[in-house]
């Protein structure tokens, strides 16, 4: 679908002239030749650029921007303010209000057209197929030349001339381009030269065809800016090989286009003598840049400061004041994002010293006329532009340096992290394999003495049963316990956790019905809050219950009216007794593997049931405190976070 323009000017001459530049470019155009005109438009059309001009009969071009701006359905618009050069304060309005660009007059309509394409293109990727411009006035040429190149497989682009080639370059940059040398209107040498100024189009490469055989046409073509040639006498074949030739070697980075040759190069003239502006400012349109007029130093650093320029031409002669023009220089020079824009000293005496000493690049003196300055101007720019270009591509090459930088360690830590996943699976099978062989290979001659060592026990029946055999006995079953808690925590330990809603409150029940009917001759009064639930894996939290619950049923057990409370404090989950307790201080060690706070002639047991508690807890998420005083029980605390 077309683009649509608005195009918002009280001259009807400005509207026709954009309205047929747009048509021929492909756009939709909405005219309007006051503000009220335009405020309707805005909210019966949709467009996708704004032209305004900045002084209406019964509005304010700048006023009407700041509407836009704020209209919703606008906002996005590409805008752009069109006025004459002398009003450097509107200009300066407009960029400040959020103005793409602003477009002085006279003006180029084609150049307004391209402009308005290259805002519209901005973050569009470019097409993956190589495409080809051929600028050739000769319609036969252009055909058979357009049959060959899209059999080669190339997208091909056709102009009849220099300037329509131009305008179909800034609205879709080809790939390459392949221009007659002999055209009607500017000359095939004229198109490549303002090839090379075009921030977007400067690094395509071109071709020009000529009729020519003599040595000095080929090193103006060459000092134009070609890439190569191709004689007309010569085969089609030659132009197809030099233009792969040329496309080959021009695997450059591709680069968008920033900084203040984006577009028509602006260059800003600081100048009283408006007879010398005037004249520099005709050369420099030919030329294809945009001047800007400012007429004292003041409108120049405020521009500046809000739309750079390609290069500034000072006045250092003007009014009377040869240091007015050094100054601005000085001051043009210790602004960071200026100090490297080209700056070229304009006066009428001597005075390249005194430029060069204030910061000044050149010096032209007015005498040697605006051609003479226009020269200056080019070869600057262009040194500039390739200092851009090179520092861009600089800048590329080292982001894309860190970026392969940042794969190469993010490969090695995937790497790292395949060898240690790898070592892990092998340590646990090998722990796997370990906890096999103590289930039953050491369990089996520990049985083996368990057995036995009861029946040295039941053959003594009739007598006292001698200190040994029951030293041995008690060894074995404390060494059996032992084994199972071991296996417990490397159980805790290991497999995926597998979560689900689990009832804690039967899960509780169940824990202390064990407990009682292994202990029948103990009374003990327990407590289990209703309605305890928690997403956890059940098995593994009912270790987590066995171990805190036995514990508190184990340090009961030398209290008088013993008490185990099991219940929930969002978001902790605890178990609370009044039993032996500990001391406050040293509740970290009860969680270290055979960490013990009491005797085990007190207490018997492993010192490896906390230790499981932790494992299994932190591996939910959660985590395990205590809080105890000694002789007044202990509460043990855990969370069971939602995964």
């Amino acid at each position: 679908m077309a683009s649509t323009v608005l195009i918002v000017d009280d001259s009807l001459t400005v509207r026709m002239d954009l309205h047929e530049a747009f048509e021929e470019g492909g756009f939709r155009t909405v005219l309007c030749a006051n503000g009220a005109d335009a405020l309707a438009a805005f909210e019966a059309e949709q467009f996708d650029v704004a032209l305004f001009d900045v002084l209406l009969p019964d509005a304010d071009g700048v006023e009407l921007l700041r509407a836009l701006r704020a209209h919703p359905g606008h906002a996005g618009v590409v805008a752009l303010l069109l006025s004459s050069e002398a009003e450097v304060s509107d200009r300066l309005r407009g960029l400040r209000h959020g103005a793409d660009d602003y477009v002085g007059k006279p003006y180029d309509a084609h150049a307004v057209v391209a402009r308005s394409r290259e805002l519209l293109r901005r973050g569009v990727e470019p097409p993956a197929q190589p495409s080809v411009l051929v600028i050739d006035d000769s319609l036969t040429f252009r055909e058979e030349l357009r049959h060959l190149l899209a059999g080669a497989g190339y997208e091909v682009l056709a102009a009849a001339s220099g300037e329509e080639g131009l305008r179909v370059a800034a609205a879709s940059p080809p790939s390459a381009i392949i221009v007659d040398g002999v055209l009607p209107g500017i000359d095939g040498a004229t198109v490549i030269r303002r090839v090379r100024l075009d921030a977007t189009l400067r690094n395509v490469p071109c071709l020009l065809l000529t009729a020519a055989d003599d040595y000095a046409t080929e090193l103006q073509i060459l000092d134009a800016g070609a890439d190569a040639f191709v004689r007309k006498q010569e085969s089609l074949a030659v132009v197809l090989a030099k233009l792969a030739a040329v496309l080959r070697k021009s695997t450059v980075t591709p680069l968008p286009p920033e900084g203040p040759f984006h577009g028509q190069v602006k260059v800003l003239l600081v100048d009283p003598d408006r007879g010398f502006l005037d004249h520099a400012a005709d050369l420099l349109r030919e030329e294809g840049y945009e001047p800007v007029a400012a007429p004292d130093a003041d409108d120049a650093l405020a521009m500046l400061a809000v739309q750079p320029a390609g290069c500034v031409v000072l006045a250092v002669d003007g009014q009377g004041d040869t240091t007015a023009g050094l100054e601005l220089c000085t001051r043009i020079r210790s602004v960071p994002g200026l100090r490297d824009m080209p700056v070229i000293g304009l006066g009428a005496g001597d005075a390249l010293l005194d430029c060069l000493a204030a910061g000044a690049d050149d010096y032209v003196r007015r005498a040697d006329g605006p051609n003479t300055l226009r020269a200056h101007i080019r070869a600057h720019i262009r040194r500039q532009q390739l200092h851009e270009q090179n520092r861009r591509i600089r800048d590329e090459l080292v982001r894309r340096e860190l970026e392969a930088a940042h794969e190469r360690a993010a490969r090695q830590v995937a790497e790292a992290r395949a060898e240690l996943v790898e070592e892990l699976e092998w340590r646990n099978r090998e722990l796997e394999a370990f906890s096999g062989s103590v289930s039953h290979d050491l369990r089996s001659p520990l049985q083996t003495i368990i057995s036995f060592s009861e029946l040295l026990l039941e053959e003594q029946t009739g007598g006292e049963p001698t200190d040994l055999a029951l030293r041995i006995h008690r060894a074995a079953q404390r060494m059996n316990a032992l084994i199972d808690a071991l296996l417990q925590l490397a159980s805790a330990n290991r497999g995926q956790i597998q979560r689900a809603a689990v009832d804690l409150t039967a899960l509780a029940t169940d824990v202390v019905d064990e407990l009682r009917q292994r202990d029948p001759d103990r009374e003990v009064e327990v407590t289990v809050a209703p309605g305890m639930r928690a997403s956890c894996d059940g098995e593994l939290v009912r270790a987590v219950l066995i171990n805190l619950v036995g514990n508190a049923w184990k340090f009961t057990g030398r209290t008088a009216s013993p008490r185990i409370e099991i219940g929930c404090s969002p978001p902790a989950f605890y178990v609370r007794d009044n039993g032996a307790g500990f001391p406050a201080e040293r509740a970290d060690q009860l969680f270290r593997p055979f960490g013990r706070l009491h005797d085990s002639s007190d207490f018997p047991g492993t010192g490896i049931g906390l230790t499981t508690v932790q494992r299994i807890v932190d591996r939910h998420g959660g985590r395990v405190w205590a809080q105890s005083e000694p002789g007044r029980g202990a509460t043990f605390s855990f969370t069971l976070p939602d995964a």
